[in-house]
């Protein structure tokens, strides 16, 4: 198994008129919309995707810090199911 970074994005989550809104601090432009909190995170990071090819094109700074994933590497992850 080769070697592989993982990237940990931090989002903030909002309630708005017509649903819910995730954005990315510190990274300008990175925000989602959707009609549930599982669009609005899929939107958001979509948007972050396509923010991180074109810095990596361009060879600026992506402002994320990789974690290297090895075989006996583990991650925690926590997921949003629901609000109350």
């Amino acid at each position: 198994m080769r070697d592989t970074r993982a990237i940990y994005l931090s989002l903030v989550l909002e309630a708005n008129d017509d649903g819910y809104l995730a954005s990315a601090p510190g990274i300008q432009g990175a925000f989602g919309e959707g009609e549930t909190i599982e669009e609005a995170i899929f939107n958001c990071v979509d948007v972050v995707k396509l923010i991180t090819a074109y810095r990596t094109e361009r060879g600026e700074a992506l402002g994320f810090n990789p974690i290297v994933l090895t075989p006996g590497t583990q991650l925690a992850v926590a997921v949003p199911i629901g609000v109350a």
